[in-house]
């Protein structure tokens, strides 16, 4: 190489020596360097050919409601580096009812922060504040620790980790596990604007079901032929067996879509989710039936409250609560859970079976929580 720029720098000497300017071409070897501070603050030389890597075992983990659980993300060096990098990560999270689509920039300016870690330095941020940590079980480890999981964590969580200019970012999903269920206003069917379905799910420990949510649903079986909010604003409903009146014969099983309605003016009813509840749901022992006002007070005096309608779901659904007797519950319905069929116990399938609001004067038997 030097041989090819002895005559360039004999011209460049001759005009110096003139009192004129010389520039050299760079050398140029293939590689490309950038000077970084890192660790002590020094520059220090890296080649272009070094990779950060973030990547995740599980792009999808699901829990129970009140526990604990961990979402995988480890990062490490192509080729591996023999000194420590000091590197910060970034966890954010996009909630479920906003995702309708892959990742994209657009909602990557949607998500809400949920810890930043620099070394042993940290952050959280909002309603995880006190309930998140990194596991930090091995070099590389910056799994996301959340502790007693509320029905609105689930979503797609981003791991990012920042060294200097290099960026790289994994998602995972984190769904609990739960139950789906129709919910209608007491005035009866479709009394329900966008808003007043959350409310409504809401106040029975809920929360408006997703997509993704319903579809499981449907896949189990689900089948309800009156339409419903869900959280992205859609209007759908599942049909198992098609039939008139709840899309035609002519149509497959799955899921009839209204798509996006008015979130004020239009009216349905809700598909609600529920996931497990930390405590127990139980038919009270009573020598009496109770009308509404009674049965509230009932569950009250045993140091209970009285059930609400997504806390008898979970526990049918997850806890297998199974019981022949209509009981009053908080929003003045009755129902029963059955697990196993059997006669005089309602349909053949399991399912929760449902009277209605009826009058509250009338007398069952309460359904309390504690």
């Amino acid at each position: 190489m030097l041989s090819l720029l002895r005559p360039l720098l004999a011209v460049c000497l001759y005009l110096l020596l003139s009192g004129g300017q010389c520039r050299m071409p760079a050398y140029n070897n293939g590689f490309h360097y950038q000077d970084i501070s890192n660790g002590n603050g020094n520059g220090e030389i890296y080649f272009n050919g070094v990779r950060l890597h973030v990547e995740s075992p599980q792009h999808a983990v699901s829990a129970a409601r009140g526990s604990s659980v961990t979402l995988p993300c480890h990062y490490h060096y192509e080729p591996e580096l023999t000194a420590p990098r000091r590197t910060r990560v970034k966890w954010s999270w996009l909630p479920a009812n906003s995702i309708s689509a892959p990742v994209s920039p657009a909602a990557s300016a949607r998500e809400t922060e949920v810890m930043v870690a620099m070394g042993n330095r940290h952050r959280s941020y909002g309603s995880f504040r006190g309930r998140v940590r990194l596991r930090r079980s091995a070099p590389g480890d910056m799994s996301l620790v959340i502790n007693e999981l509320q029905l609105n964590d689930t979503g797609r969580y981003r791991c990012e980790v920042i060294d200097g200019l290099e960026d790289e970012s994994v998602t995972v999903e984190l769904e609990l596990r739960g139950v789906v269920f129709p919910y209608h206003s007491q005035k009866g069917r479709y009394h329900l604007n966008f808003f007043g379905a959350q409310q409504a799910c809401q106040d029975q420990d809920s929360t408006l079901a997703t997509f993704e949510q319903l579809f499981t649903a449907w896949e189990e079986g689900l089948d309800w032929c009156n339409a419903g909010w869900l959280a992205d604003g859609t209007v759908q409903y599942p049909i198992t067996v098609p039939r008139d009146g709840c899309g035609g014969m002519d149509l497959a099983p799955g899921l009839r879509s209204y798509g996006q309605r008015h979130r004020l003016l239009n009216h349905y009813d809700a598909f609600c989710f529920s996931a497990a509840v930390k405590g127990t749901v139980y038919f009270l022992k009573h020598p009496t039936r109770l009308n509404f006002t009674d049965a509230i007070q009932a569950c009250a005096t045993g140091g209970g409250q009285i059930a609400k309608v997504g806390q008898l779901y979970a526990a049918w659904r997850l806890m297998g609560l199974d019981r022949c007797d209509a009981g009053w519950l908080a929003d003045g319905s009755v129902r029963y859970p059955i697990t196993k069929s059997r006669a005089n116990c309602g349909p053949p399938e399991p399912g929760v079976r449902s009277f209605g609001f009826p009058p509250p004067y009338l007398k069952f038997g309460v359904y309390c929580y504690w």
